[in-house]
């Protein structure tokens, strides 16, 4: 659901309202003036709530959703529940854009407030580097230091005794005690959310959060991206190094440790005290289970079973990986035949 420490409503809208922006005709037998407050996934939508639907998910001949109203494709208008107005448009996912755009907006500096508000929280011992800019009701707990150069966003939690360095960017985040980021990186910000339409890309808004629990320790250059609607979230004590991605609605356990220029594409669900080597990149949607080793420079683009070692390209069984790359370089580099003892 939208977090009003990050966002602002502009709403409500009315369905006649909603209906224009996204260039669809008001559904029969749905009052015009129906009121919609707010725009949220799917499967978490309330009656007040605008949603959006590409088809019914697999094997199901319903949408099923709580939604005031719905942007659907006409094949599928018929499947959602009855008292769910369908908003009819070709593509659902890309249109939906335009419509959370009328409803939701990205809290933002103010431009006539100093760099420091005072509707900032600031407790006991913290100390603000030069050049610091943060944003209305953010609070920052008891010793924490925040570097030379860095912004805060508008709402952002910062917790106690936390380390956080020069030009370090924080929007749409809850940060938890005893959490250092280093130089550079940036947290909170929009994810990749594209989609395609017969003019080209459009860009999906990200309306979640980041979340950073407690001991997590983010290096130089990293990104975590915000969710889309729900959370992107790194458990108690992640340790995440230099230049790694972490992108939207991701779900990293306890002590997960990724080595530098990691790649973690969008809704992985990572376990409690996987390690990952260096230049490892997932694929999206992909579920690696507790106590997983990773070797570096592996690409994953399957889910990974809890307690196993994996490797290579595609990423398959550490053992698997090293005979098969034993038998390739023997099948390319065979060992030269010698002849027989006093052989001509």
């Amino acid at each position: 659901m939208i977090d009003p420490r990050f966002y602002r409503l502009l709403g409500p809208k009315t369905l006649r309202d909603l209906a224009q922006v996204v260039k669809a005709d008001l559904p029969a037998g749905f009052d015009p003036e129906l009121a919609l407050t707010s725009c949220a996934p799917l499967d978490q939508a309330q009656a007040g709530d605008l949603a959006f639907c590409q088809g019914p998910a697999k094997g199901k001949s319903t949408i099923e959703t709580g939604a005031g109203a719905c942007l659907v494709r006409a094949e599928h208008a018929a499947m959602l529940p009855p008292d769910v107005a369908p908003l009819i448009v070709k593509e659902p996912r890309a249109v939906f854009a335009a419509a959370a755009a009328a409803l939701v907006a990205r809290r933002d500096f103010d431009p006539t407030a100093p760099a420091v508000p005072a509707s900032v929280k600031l407790e006991a011992d913290v100390v603000v580097g030069r050049g610091v800019v943060i944003g209305d009701d953010a609070e920052i707990g008891h010793g924490t230091t925040i570097g030379p150069n860095s912004v805060i966003g508008p709402g952002v939690a910062i917790g106690r005794n936390c380390r956080i360095g020069a030009n370090v960017t924080i929007y749409c985040a809850l940060i938890g005690d005893r959490v250092t980021i280093a130089s550079g990186s940036v947290i909170g910000e929009v994810g990749f959310g594209v989609a395609p339409t017969a003019t080209g890309p459009v860009d999906v808004p990200q309306l979640g959060r980041a979340i950073l629990q407690d001991e997590v320790s983010i290096g130089s250059l990293c990104a975590v991206d915000r969710g889309a609607f729900g959370d992107t979230v790194l458990g108690i004590g992640c340790k995440i190094d230099n230049f790694t991605q972490i992108a939207h609605n991701c779900q990293l356990g306890l002590g997960v440790v990724i080595a530098a220029f990691g790649g973690i594409s969008g809704s992985c669900e990572i376990g409690d005290n996987v390690m990952m080597g260096g230049r490892v990149g997932l694929g999206d949607h992909i579920r690696v289970g507790e106590r997983v080793v990773i070797a570096a420079g592996s690409g994953v683009l399957e889910s990974v079973p809890a307690g196993e070692a994996w490797g290579g390209y595609p990423a398959k069984p550490l053992r698997q990986w090293m005979r098969e790359s034993v038998a390739l370089k023997r099948l390319v580099n065979p060992k030269p035949q010698t002849s027989p003892k006093g052989g001509e």
